[in-house]
């Protein structure tokens, strides 16, 4: 009998081909999603050599991507957003459509004046909020932000320039599984009372409470990224078979109970939940020694486990609004206009990638995913 095509409609799910190989037989072919191509909208690119070998994987997958900017020394400056944006730009791939959305970094010391100076460069779009010592090259951070940064706050309000909020308070005697609940109690809640004209972005959130918070703000006013990890592991994955290291981030990753709130917050269409990788490549050597660094290097398997987890949610039909509608509409960008595909083709992660001074390590190293995306 000659081989046949046509077409079946699944609710969860964009049309699926099918191949009719003998008349009592049909064999599936291959599933293929198209949706508009996805943004990051937490991503650290880091400089030098490591810039150069990162971010090709993020520019093969997204359109345009926040740039964190917690570099040695961060970027507290309009001046020097530009200068890493032109760096970026070098390092990207001939004939790259790859867009950075550059950041400040809040400090103690930052004027309202650099504010108006980032929002008339067009290419700045949000001022990072680091509490001192939270994370990653944060100790330039605010240390007071109710005392030394009210009046940045008020010109970013004026501008409608988003403030990204990693939301860990750091006091010692805080539980560092409590961080987050705690900052929202303690800062978050009552900054958004006191400017509640200002756009918030809680970035990768980790906990209930987070999504509570996010789902009981003004719709287009807080909204909240999501990172692959979180949806996908939990705190026991920390010190399954021993210490992996490669899965310490920060915010830390927490209970089961949690990670299971945030996968019903992202796979229920809600408009407040985007796609944030936070991918954070740090050299191989610097993850696997006494005192090892924090962040997970996801760049090359987001979008495979991001497709994951709204496929076993029934879900994917709401994946393209969570990857590529929410982040831009909250941002006041126009989507992009190109296709990805996201290919039902397993396929095995590389051990590492190496780079002039060492190797990266991807999170799932070794380990077969699903879905395997690839450009239009």
């Amino acid at each position: 009998m000659k081989s046949s095509i046509f077409t079946c409609k699944a609710s969860s799910f964009p049309s699926t081909t099918f191949k009719v190989l003998k008349e009592v037989k049909i064999n599936i072919i291959k599933m293929e999603l198209s949706i508009t191509r996805p943004d990051d909208w937490h991503l650290h690119l880091r400089d030098g050599k490591l810039l150069e070998a990162v971010v090709p994987h993020s520019a093969h997958h997204f359109g345009r991507a926040i740039i964190m900017p917690n570099l040695k020394p961060p970027i507290t400056t309009t001046a020097a957003a530009m200068a890493y944006r032109e760096s970026i730009l070098k390092a990207l791939p001939i004939n790259s459509g790859f867009t950075p959305l550059m950041t400040l970094y809040l400090t103690d010391s930052t004027t309202p004046a650099e504010i108006k100076l980032a929002k008339e460069s067009g290419v700045i779009f949000a001022v990072k909020l680091y509490p001192a010592g939270a994370t990653t090259n944060s100790q330039d951070g605010v240390t007071d932000l109710f005392g030394k940064c009210m009046p940045v706050i008020e010109e970013m309000v004026k501008h409608n320039m988003p403030l990204l909020v990693h939301g860990e308070v750091t006091s010692p005697e805080v539980d560092i599984f409590d961080r987050e609940k705690v900052f929202i109690e303690t800062v978050l809640s009552p900054l958004v009372q006191k400017f509640p004209q200002l756009k918030v972005v809680m970035e990768h959130v980790t906990t209930m409470d987070a999504v509570k918070f996010v789902e009981s703000c003004a719709e287009g006013r807080i909204a909240a990224t999501v990172t692959p990890q979180h949806l996908v592991l939990n705190r026991n994955s920390l010190f399954q078979g021993g210490l992996q290291p490669h899965n310490y981030c920060l915010p830390v990753l927490k209970r089961e109970t949690h990670r299971q709130a945030i996968v019903s917050a992202v796979t229920s269409g809600s408009k407040r939940f985007f796609l944030g990788t936070d991918s954070a490549p740090h050299d191989r050597l610097k993850k696997e020694c006494p005192c090892g660094c924090a962040g997970i290097y996801n760049a090359p398997v987001a979008l495979a486990v991001y497709a994951k987890v709204f496929e076993e949610a029934g879900a994917l039909d709401k994946l393209e609004a969570f990857t590529s509608f929410n982040g831009p509409d909250f941002y006041g960008l126009p989507r992009n206009t190109s296709k990805i595909t996201l290919g039902k083709t397993p396929w095995k992660v590389p051990e590492s990638f190496s780079y002039a001074s060492g190797h990266v390590v991807p999170m799932f190293a070794g380990e077969m995913l699903d879905w395997l995306p690839s450009p239009v």
